[in-house]
């Protein structure tokens, strides 16, 4: 499914060629967009056009997520945040060593 019937803000995926995102095949990066960037129509699109377990998914999986984002997202969605993999302790000082910043 091509993006014909995408209805979230084309904005998010500035660095992707449009005519080649699929919904299905691309459903982790488009979720992880929404997850970290997307507004409250994004949002509603992500929840009507993916499962729930699926975007779970994305958020314990996802090592670029904001810990602000993540965070948010774990009380939304009731995820406990030892499953995130970005709130992680050890996973927070990878971060710092390579941005130090």
């Amino acid at each position: 499914m091509k993006t014909k019937n995408i209805k979230f803000r084309q904005s998010l995926f500035w660095d992707v060629d449009l005519q080649k995102l699929d919904i299905k095949k691309h459903a982790q990066h488009i979720i992880g967009r929404i997850l970290e960037f997307g507004n409250e129509n994004d949002v509603k699109w992500m929840f009507k056009n993916y499962n729930i377990s699926l975007i779970k998914k994305v958020l314990s999986e996802k090592k670029d997520l904001s810990l602000k984002s993540a965070n948010f997202w774990a009380l939304i969605l009731k995820v406990p945040k030892n499953k995130i993999l970005c709130l992680k302790k050890s996973y927070q000082k990878m971060q710092k060593m390579h941005w130090p910043y």
